[in-house]
């Protein structure tokens, strides 16, 4: 009997073919950096005023007087929100009686922004938040947008897998990418925040894989219009359809589905873009058995809190990833409140991540695992403590400083993946690196309203984030190191949580022992 992987071991590892698909994987999942971080540009809150209208009977004077004065980092400005109360300050602007010199500003009634809001059209034409004045009561909305999306993502991750497996890889693939395209099409259509909101919820359930290192490299395009840009991201979706043609079915699943003839057209196909002659029979169906099928020891989600050990593994690995997220999508969401121009800081993050993913590569090869993540996680958090000590007329040095924080976490980021599928053992990895992705996706989630505490406090989300980061660094190191030992295959062979005592199983001493010659390929399999 046969498993898959020897009945096509003649093709290689990484031939034509497989750079072929690899390139073309890769190409059809760039609309999910767009859509993903679309926001950044579409929920953006301009500086607004009350609108006092034009038809009020006011002088010059009390028009210029006609919004009162706040305090916002350091400096007085016009209030968001507030205006005097325009029937008394129309009587004494009709009786001839001088702000500031006849009346004492601060005692004057005031009240809510009865006629709407004044945006300023600096930076941006139009965003959700001018459209649908998503500002002051209304404010909360804005960051709701995004935590919706990455609801919706979410959902999509529950459910994709179990439909890849039912109706095919390539058929979820494209079915996924039509609904973020035609859903985010739609989303220019908008008659409301709530249409919005839930045509939102719908591209981020399209939106399988969070992963959005294609996040606006391409986005220094200074489209100003939130309709506009839309429908410039929706392109992209639609230029890849054409890929339906280019990109096969998996092989494995049309095994698993009885479809033989179609599976060895593809290995041909394969066979023949890498340059080898495919032998005269390549799937035999009585012979052919799918590692799908091969029975296993059932098991569970609630294994992973089955001991003591591996309890604490899942504990700290929750922390890690949501903690990351946060920091990972806070600092990205964050991006245009930043001095200097919107559009050169979010390309900037966005460049940023090539190096941390290098660095990354060459840490996973090199160094220990739990020392390499400590140490961009250090880095990220405590550059993020620093930013409140600059100087304002610093602000380039603020800048530099986020990208700096944005490089170490993301950098944490890439190698949170490879850590934590060598952390749990081959029964219940993927379980395991389930659960700390989920948590991954609440962080998301959440990461919206810390940036929205900027709105109370510049610092504020700099402070929360780096201080977050430092402490799961420090949690990071009280994790097993994986580098250099054998992959677990039972809970029992486990690695041990530090700083706990533990007694050791035979199962486990033998695995020890085993490491030295087992480790070339741990880090093929890690890498």
């Amino acid at each position: 009997m046969r498993d898959y992987d020897e009945v096509t071991a003649f093709l290689g590892e990484w031939g034509p073919f497989q750079r072929l698909i690899f390139f073309l994987l890769s190409a059809s999942i760039i609309p999910n950096g767009f859509n993903g971080m679309s926001v950044v540009f579409l929920t953006p809150t301009p500086e607004h005023r009350c609108r006092v209208p034009d038809t009020a009977n006011l002088s010059s004077a009390w028009r210029n007087h006609s919004i009162p004065l706040r305090l916002q980092d350091g400096r007085e400005v016009p209030h968001s929100c507030r205006r005097y109360r325009l029937a008394a300050i129309a009587n004494f602007s009709a009786l001839g009686l001088e702000p500031g010199r006849d009346l004492d500003l601060e005692q004057l009634e005031q009240e809510s922004c009865l006629d709407g809001w004044e945006f300023s059209q600096d930076i941006y034409l139009s965003t959700i938040v001018t459209e649908w004045n998503l500002v002051c009561e209304d404010d909360w909305k804005a960051p709701l947008t995004v935590s919706l999306f990455f609801v919706g993502v979410l959902v999509g991750s529950f459910i994709s897998g179990q439909l890849s497996d039912r109706f095919g890889r390539k058929n979820v693939l494209f079915v996924t990418m039509g609904m973020q395209t035609g859903f985010s099409f739609l989303q220019i259509f908008s008659k409301n925040f709530e249409m919005f909101a839930v045509l939102f919820v719908l591209v981020g359930m399209g939106q399988i894989s969070n992963y959005v290192a294609a996040f606006v490299l391409g986005m220094a395009i200074k489209l100003e219009d939130w309709r506009m840009l839309l429908l410039a991201l929706t392109v992209p979706g639609v230029l890849c359809a054409a890929l339906w043609w280019f990109i096969p079915e998996s092989p494995r699943w049309l095994i698993s589905q009885g479809r033989f003839e179609e599976a060895e057209v593809i290995i041909r196909r394969a066979a023949k873009i890498n340059g080898i002659v495919a032998p005269s029979t390549i799937f035999d169906s009585s012979e052919l058995q799918d590692l799908s099928s091969k029975k296993q020891q059932s098991h569970s989600i609630l294994d992973l809190l089955q001991t003591r050990n591996i309890r604490m593994v899942t504990v700290m690995s929750i922390i890690l990833w949501m903690t990351i997220s946060v920091g990972y999508f806070g600092l990205s969401l964050d991006t245009p409140n930043l001095h200097g121009d919107v559009y050169v800081n979010c390309f900037l993050s966005a460049v940023v991540e090539v190096p941390a993913y290098v660095l990354a590569w060459l840490l996973l090869q090199h160094l220990p695992r739990r020392y390499s993540m400590a140490t961009a996680l250090f880095l990220g958090g405590s550059v993020l403590l620093f930013v409140q000590l600059v100087p304002p007329d610093l602000y380039y040095l603020a800048t530099v400083l986020v990208m700096v924080g944005k490089f170490g976490v993301t950098a944490a980021f890439s190698m949170v993946y490879v850590y934590t599928a060598e952390l749990y053992p081959t029964v219940v990895r993927n379980m395991g690196v389930g659960v700390s992705s989920t948590a991954s996706r609440l962080g998301s989630i959440l990461s919206p309203y810390f940036v929205y505490l900027g709105a109370y406090d510049r610092f504020l989300p700099y402070i929360l984030m780096g201080s977050l980061t430092i402490l799961t660094a420090i949690l990071t190191l009280f994790l097993p190191e994986s580098f250099g030992t054998p992959l677990p295959d039972t809970i029992d062979q486990m690695l041990r949580v530090k700083g706990i005592k533990y007694r050791q199983t035979p199962s486990h001493t033998r695995m020890l022992k085993d490491g030295e010659e087992s480790s070339k390929v741990l880090k093929s399999t890690a890498l």
